[in-house]
Parts: structure tokens; sequence; C-alpha cells
């Protein structure tokens, strides 16, 4: 593994610990909340992917963590990412679509094949996220969300996925 590929493995799993040093706050509420799949679209490269998030709750009033990884195929390109984001909702109540916007950091893991040889590269990316979400009386949660990326790849991102309440 070479140099540059281990700092970002070690930035990237110290996001990951991060809302676990969040102080004592009445509006935290830190710690495993559940996890989901996700699928979606992707634009540039246009991938269809899909993954899973997990919900570690909120390390500031209506600020959630909630760290994800998704594979994209297609275009000659398969696309790992590995993201640390957080996004403000907008709402306190759980039972109404209620909008979002967040951001955070991904380890992005491309392999090239064009069927006369392959490559790969890594890189870190900058990603802008907003989206709608529903709690459902259960604690579950539906949410459509888009995704942009500051770096290139891939460029806008749409997907939809559900949380499992834990």
């Amino acid at each position: 593994m070479n140099g540059k590929l281990t700092i970002l493995l070690i930035a990237f799993a110290a996001a990951l610990t991060a809302p676990t040093l969040a102080t004592a706050d009445p509006y935290t509420d830190v710690g495993f909340r559940g996890w989901g799949p996700r699928v979606g679209l992707s634009v540039d490269p246009d991938q269809v992917h899909f993954g899973a998030h997990f919900d570690y709750g909120h390390f500031a009033k209506r600020v959630r963590f909630q760290p994800n990884f998704e594979v994209g195929f297609s275009d000659n390109i398969t696309l790992v990412c590995l993201n640390a984001e957080a996004a403000y909702r907008f709402s306190e109540k759980w039972d109404v679509w209620s909008p979002y916007l967040g951001g955070g950091v991904g380890l992005n893991i491309k392999s090239y094949d064009n069927g006369h040889d392959s490559d790969s590269d890594t890189d870190l990316g900058v990603n802008l996220l907003g989206g709608i979400e529903k709690g459902l009386n259960n604690g579950d949660r539906f949410f459509v969300e888009s995704k942009l990326s500051l770096n290139d790849v891939p460029d806008v991102k749409i997907t939809i996925g559900w949380t499992f309440y834990h």
C-alpha cells in the first residue's frame, strides 16, 4: 500500500470515529441508531450504484453523522466510494417529509477496464448533499437524496434509501 492511500485510510477512519468524541450536550444522541440499503444512478460516470449507510445519531442539534459506502458499475469503471457524511435535518418532527442538507469527505477507489488494459486510482473527494426524508411509525426512515461531488467522480448522484431503526 502506498503512502498516499495509507494517509487517506487513516483520515477516513478518524472521520468515522469523530462522533464518539461529541461533548455532553442536551441535543446530542451519539451512538448506533440504524442502517439501511441505498441504490441510485450517477452521472459522469454514468452508473448504477448500490450500497449501505449507517446512522450514528446526532452530534449536534439536528446534525446526524451517517457514513456510507457505495459501489457503482458501468461505463468501463467500477467505483467504490467510502463516505463520511453529516446532514442537518430542518425539522424535528419525524412523521413529516423533511428536507436536509449536508456534506462530507469520501474515499473514491476507481478501477478502469477498457477491454485491453486496466488501471486503478484512489482520490479523496468532497461531497455536498441534499435530500428529503420521512420517518415511519416503526422508526424506520425513507429518503431521496442528491449528491454533488466537488472533485469530479461522480459529478452527480441520485439515491433512494431506507434506514432500519435499531
